[in-house]
């Protein structure tokens, strides 16, 4: 899905201004680390930039501060992520205050949103169970899989 060129260069902008929790988790999850999946980060999608996108598990991951439950925050991010839906896109919202405290806690709350679907296979673009993705492991162990 395409976005507005507007919206494309404020998520270029975003990604180079981005805040302490989203770049603790972007480390957390960037060059396939977390199962294998691919994110984008700050990835425009319709008139929305969104803080991660795994294309693979159609799902947008959103690092929400405080502000979100304050105001007509809540309307706004219940719209947009009906909007998202209605685009096959699923949201997963972890407070800002869950990565920085405990970002592996993040992590697999990432990894229970892409249990929950299938993701797609990149090679074939066959449906699969998210079990059957190749887990990282580090070449020294120790990974996920160990």
């Amino acid at each position: 899905m395409s976005a507005p060129r507007p919206v494309r260069d404020r998520a270029a902008f975003y990604r180079r201004a981005m805040n302490l929790p989203e770049v603790v988790l972007w480390r957390a999850i960037k060059s396939r680390k977390l199962a294998g999946l691919h994110f984008r980060r700050q990835h425009p999608i319709g008139p929305y930039i969104l803080d991660f996108y795994c294309h693979a598990a159609r799902l947008a991951v959103e690092v929400d501060g405080q502000g979100h439950g304050f105001g007509d925050r809540p309307d706004r991010d219940a719209r947009r992520d009906a909007w998202l839906l209605a685009q096959g896109v699923r949201t997963l919202r972890i407070p800002a205050s869950t990565v920085l405290e405990d970002v592996d806690a993040a992590t697999g709350w990432i990894l229970n949103a892409v249990d929950e679907e299938h993701v797609m296979d990149a090679q074939s673009a066959n449906p699969r169970p998210i079990g059957a993705v190749r887990r990282w492991t580090s070449p020294r162990g120790g990974g996920p899989d160990d």
